[in-house]
């Protein structure tokens, strides 16, 4: 699949992760404890490099990486879709590092384009996402998109030295293309 169209929010511009978003400033947003509380990040020490073979993984392969840009052209953090391609699934992933634009319902037009490309343009039946229970904020989102749970692997993760669950949910493309029977967003991103 590849991260190989661009999309458009009434926020946001998701595009194809490139060299231009490999920087210094989004390997401080790994480096920050409060960007990568919740995510499995948070035990290791990122650099460049490190960010660059990331970024690089996904060159040939059914997945896809891309940056979020605000309209106004900053890039804010990145979204992913690791696809399984033989079963038709993506299991989507998201980072907003720059702290200042948290709370803005970024994450939800996010992943909302992201889940209509990967439905109409890609075929999928299935989008994944797991987050740690106390994960409010992806907890939201994943409600906000209408996704369904998907199961649960008690205490999981250790987050502040206390057992934290994992938590999944699921979107099915026919319950998506029954509530979207349009795309949600235009080709520049306003709202149908």
């Amino acid at each position: 699949m590849s991260a190989d169209a661009t999309l458009r929010t009434p926020l946001l511009t998701l595009e194809p992760f490139g060299p231009k978003h490999l920087g210094q400033r989004y390997v401080s947003w790994l480096n920050d404890p409060e960007v990568v509380r919740h995510s499995e990040q948070r035990h290791r020490a990122h650099s460049l490099e490190s960010c660059r073979a990331y970024a690089e993984s996904f060159a040939g392969s059914p997945s896809g990486l891309w940056a979020m840009l605000t309209r106004q052209g900053g890039h804010v953090g990145n979204v992913t879709a690791t696809v399984d391609a033989p079963n038709a699934v993506a299991e989507l992933g998201i980072l907003i590092g720059e702290r200042g634009h948290w709370g803005r319902d970024l994450a939800t037009q996010a992943w909302t384009a992201l889940a209509d490309h990967l439905f109409r343009a890609r075929g999928l039946r299935k989008i994944e996402a797991g987050a740690m229970e106390e994960n409010a904020a992806m907890l939201r989102v994943a409600h906000k998109l209408g996704m369904t749970p998907d199961g649960r692997r008690a205490r999981r993760f250790v987050l502040d030295g206390r057992e934290v669950d994992a938590v999944f949910f699921a979107l099915f493309r026919e319950d998506w293309l029954a509530r979207h029977p349009l795309p949600p967003y235009g080709p520049n991103g306003e709202e149908r």
